[in-house]
């Protein structure tokens, strides 16, 4: 374990950077502010007197060194991670520190283990990846329910958020996505990631109180879908939007998410339900908290500290379900941040 408290913080001043610089302070990180802006980073490090700001360019390697220098770890928190995830893992390589992110596009989640698990096993460097509410939350949840199980008939996920109102970065890492998959939609069918055509079929789910039974739209396919199979296997993974999450999604007005709390959290509430099927036998997790944005930043600080203490085994690209006992991991979250309960 290291002594080394500074942990670089790539894309500070954005939403949930700011939140993650919050909670690393809170646990006794040192945050090294980073970002592509350097009035945003200058206006937002007058914020945090004491703190260092670097500015650094994903297109400049050498900048992104000098970001990462004598930092124990990297965490990006800048989309689209389309662009930004290469260029900063490359430079966490070239520093041989621990790179993590709060990826939650589908297509970066798939270029990152598909360009970098060799490379950052052979390193013998910890990577992980799509550490936030989308990606990571859901990994653990179904690795949690799964328990003893190896593998699933199948296994879904249904996101109960009362509202979504999407953050400027969330709206150009959408388009991003949109963009590569040229109008397609992302399913998990037959074992693996697949692109079809048509509307997504509308549905309901019943969630735990208090939402209870509610309009969602099936085969909503998040990073948790790339993240679940990376570990565990099954041929079918299901997901699961709140019609009135998705509809904030298209809404003109897009407002971002307001301050509700001394904390900072808006209002928004969630809840994340996983099922788990095999040979007629059900197993489930819940999780029910707030602020999809605001809860990253405990999520990927407890991760981060999991990794610099050294207690993840094995080097490579690895998902949260992969690096971490997920119930414990979920317990030590409990209950300030989420409320979890396993069936």
């Amino acid at each position: 374990m290291t002594s080394n408290k500074a942990v670089a913080v790539y894309g500070a001043y954005g939403h949930t950077g700011r939140f993650v610089v919050s909670e690393l302070r809170r646990r006794g990180w040192t945050p090294v502010l980073s970002g592509r802006d350097p009035a945003k980073l200058e206006a937002f490090a007058a914020e945090h007197p004491g703190l260092e700001s670097r500015p650094a360019s994903v297109g400049d390697p050498a900048s992104l060194d000098a970001a990462l220098k004598g930092a124990a770890a990297i965490i990006n928190c800048a989309g689209p991670f389309a662009s930004t995830a290469a260029p900063l893992i490359e430079a966490a390589l070239r520093a041989r520190i621990p790179y993590l992110d709060v990826a939650a596009e589908v297509e970066a989640n798939i270029d990152t283990f598909t360009l970098f698990a060799d490379r950052a096993r052979e390193a013998g460097m910890v990577v992980v990846h799509a550490m936030a509410f989308f990606g990571g939350l859901g990994d653990l949840l179904a690795t949690a329910a799964m328990g003893d199980w190896t593998s699933a008939d199948d296994i879904s996920i249904a996101y109960g958020l009362n509202s979504w109102k999407p953050t400027a970065g969330t709206l150009v890492a959408g388009q991003v996505s949109r963009q590569r998959r040229d109008g397609r939609r992302v399913v998990f069918a037959g074992g693996k990631i697949a692109y079809v055509t048509g509307t997504a079929p509308a549905a309901e789910w019943t969630f735990p109180a208090p939402l209870g039974k509610q309009p969602v739209i099936a085969e909503f396919t998040m990073a948790d879908t790339v993240t679940i199979s990376r570990h565990i296997h099954t041929p079918e993974i299901h997901s699961y939007m709140t019609v009135a999450a998705v509809k904030d999604l298209t809404d003109p007005d897009h407002s971002a998410p307001v301050a509700s709390d001394d904390r900072g959290r808006s209002s928004q509430t969630f809840v994340v339900e996983v099922l788990a099927r095999r040979a007629g036998e059900e197993r489930r997790a819940i999780a029910k908290g707030r602020d999809i944005y605001a809860f990253t930043a405990p999520l990927v600080v407890e991760a981060l500290a999991r990794v610099v203490a050294g207690e993840v085994r094995t080097a490579g690209v690895l998902t949260a379900g992969e690096a971490f006992d997920a119930r414990d991991f979920l317990a030590s979250l409990s209950p300030e941040h989420l409320s979890v309960e396993i069936r």
